[in-house]
């Protein structure tokens, strides 16, 4: 990732929190001499420390699934993201851009074995599950064993410990402070789901946030 010093999320603290509440990766490596890519939702864990890992499943159809544990990965994550028009500065003369936070690590990833396919999936549907509450949580359990089984052979489970974890967040910070808050005011403006999520970044950035 190119990552001008003035737009690095430096602070491995807020990189987890991001990959906690952004969850669907691109996931890219070599195979067969050309670069292979996948998407998946992601658990976080915080261990090992560092820089933690992620964990994904992917089907045994793919691919990329048939990668070997050792092999280096790429995962990437795009969270909120918006242009930016040069009308919305009070500085003359500027160009179209584009605001967004992403994060990228790399590792060697490993297979996971079937009980720790098992422990992610439900991880993975319990995290989800917890952001629908009041509803009383989906758990595995509801699947009748045969096709549960039948499912879990169709997939397979990864683990991608980090050795390397970097974030980059494009928010005008190369803008005068009042070209910055042009910027905020138009995107909430704007009012979509994209606008408002990358407005809300910058106001956090700027110590604007809203109560």
């Amino acid at each position: 990732m190119y990552v001008p010093s003035h737009f690095s999320l430096s602070d491995v603290t807020d990189i987890h929190a991001f990959l906690r509440r952004h969850v669907f990766a691109t996931i890219a490596s070599e195979m067969a001499q050309t670069i292979a890519f996948a998407y998946a939702p992601i658990v976080f864990d915080a261990e090992p420390a560092p820089l933690g890992r992620v964990r994904f499943h992917l089907a045994r159809a793919n691919p990329l699934a048939e990668i070997a544990d050792g092999s280096r990965v790429k995962l990437s994550i795009m969270g909120p993201h918006a242009y930016v028009s040069p009308d919305w500065y009070e500085t003359p003369g500027l160009v179209p851009t584009w605001n967004y936070v992403a994060v990228e690590g790399s590792g060697s990833v490993k297979r996971l074995p079937a009980a720790g396919l098992r422990r992610l999936l439900s991880d993975l549907s319990a995290q989800e599950e917890a952001a629908l509450a009041p509803k009383p949580p989906w758990t595995m359990g509801r699947v009748p064993r045969d096709r549960l089984e039948s499912m879990l052979g169709a997939i397979v489970g990864f683990e991608l410990p980090f050795d390397s974890l970097e974030g980059k967040a494009k928010l005008s910070q190369n803008r005068a402070l009042e070209d910055a808050q042009g910027v905020i005011g138009r995107l909430e403006a704007r009012g979509d789901a994209a606008s408002m999520a990358v407005a809300a970044e910058m106001r956090k950035l700027y110590g604007q946030e809203r109560g």
